[in-house]
This record gives C-alpha cells, sequence and structure tokens, in this order.
C-alpha cells in the first residue's frame, strides 16, 4: 500500500503562482510513476501531468504546459507540482496518483491522495 497526501493548495488571484506536495509513505517511491489530477465541479476527473519513476520524463496536458511543473523528489518521497500564471479555469480538486508507469490515463494509476483545493479568482 501507498499513502498520499496532498498540501499546498489554497486561494490566489489569477496570475499568482502555488505548489502543491504530495508526500507518500508506504512503499519504495522510486518505483512508482506519479501524476497529478483535477477535478472541477461537474466536470470529469482530468488528467494534468505525470512523471516517470527516474523523474526524466514528464508530460502534461495542453493547456498547463509552459505553466506548471512536476517534479520528484525520490529522497524526499514527494511530488510537487508548481503552477504558475494560475487561471479562473484552472480552479478544481486537485489529485495526486501512484502507479507503475508514467501514463495520461487515471486507471492507469494504483493509489490515490485526498485531493487539495486549488480556488483561483479573477
Amino acid at each position: 500500500q501507498v499513502q498520499l497526501v496532498e498540501s499546498g493548495g489554497g486561494l490566489v488571484q489569477a496570475g499568482g503562482s502555488l505548489r502543491l506536495s504530495c508526500a507518500t509513505s508506504g512503499r519504495t517511491f522510486s518505483n512508482y510513476a506519479m501524476g497529478w489530477f483535477r477535478q472541477a465541479p461537474g466536470k470529469e476527473r482530468e488528467f494534468v501531468a505525470a512523471i516517470s519513476r527516474s523523474g526524466t520524463n514528464t508530460r502534461y496536458t495542453d493547456s498547463v504546459k509552459d505553466r506548471f511543473t512536476i517534479s520528484k523528489d525520490n529522497a524526499k518521497s514527494t511530488v510537487y507540482l508548481q503552477m504558475n500564471s494560475l487561471k479562473p479555469e484552472d480552479t478544481a480538486v486537485y489529485y495526486c496518483a501512484a502507479g507503475p508507469l508514467l501514463s495520461v490515463s487515471a486507471p492507469r494509476y494504483d493509489y490515490w491522495g485526498q485531493g487539495t483545493q486549488v480556488t483561483v479568482s479573477s
């Protein structure tokens, strides 16, 4: 089992920045690829970013490219999502997830955190 706990969400004005953290415990962190997903009210959960087990490879959804950066600190068993130039449409609950391989598909991930709210005001 892997436990994931997100933090760092909050209320920010458009154009601002936030850094989300996802601390993990349980099995060896470096064995897992990590992903960030988000879900806005009334919408389905969508892929945001993912990083491979080694941290070498990353993927982003088009709407966050050049604004968000995912990173992974295997020594701290933590994955981060640096979010810059935030827009009101980024408002959602953000979830981190752990799985065997980097994927943009939520079902490919085995473990999920409880989510952290990000609200961007205009």
